[in-house]
């Protein structure tokens, strides 16, 4: 069975995705690309942006303006290792100018030839109101 939350494995991740935030607030292309899997079949949905590879992500990211973004406070983060190869990060957090919250969520995967990086990601609003 594979082994769930090891510390260290955990904290790696912790590591890796503080960076990542950072490097949103400071526009660092380099690290937000160097974060990513380099390949056609990496995902990043975002609320304005939907890219499908590498390619069109970096894209977008040079683009994007720099500033602080939409998050304004955490309101939870959950990571979750699988092993010492996958992980998951999830984050909950009070939007900029907005009542409700966003939702952003990463799947890692460390590769034996370059390290953790992230191979789909997504960035949502919740509704007002359940749709359902």
């Amino acid at each position: 069975m594979m082994e769930a939350n090891i510390p260290e494995i955990v904290e790696e991740v912790r590591a890796l995705f503080e960076r990542y935030e950072q490097a949103l607030i400071d526009k660092d292309v380099d690290v937000l690309d160097a974060t990513f899997w380099n390949s056609p079949l990496t995902i990043r949905y975002a609320i304005h942006e939907n890219g499908y590879g590498f390619d069109e992500i970096h894209a977008h990211r040079v683009r994007r303006p720099p500033g602080p973004g939409i998050k304004l406070a955490r309101r939870r983060l959950v990571i979750t290792t699988l092993g010492r190869d996958i992980a998951t990060v999830n984050l909950e957090f009070d939007m900029r100018g907005r009542d409700t919250p966003g939702r952003q969520s990463q799947t890692w995967v460390r590769f034996p030839d370059v390290g953790w990086k992230v191979v789909s990601a997504h960035v949502s609003v919740t509704e007002a109101s359940p749709a359902y």
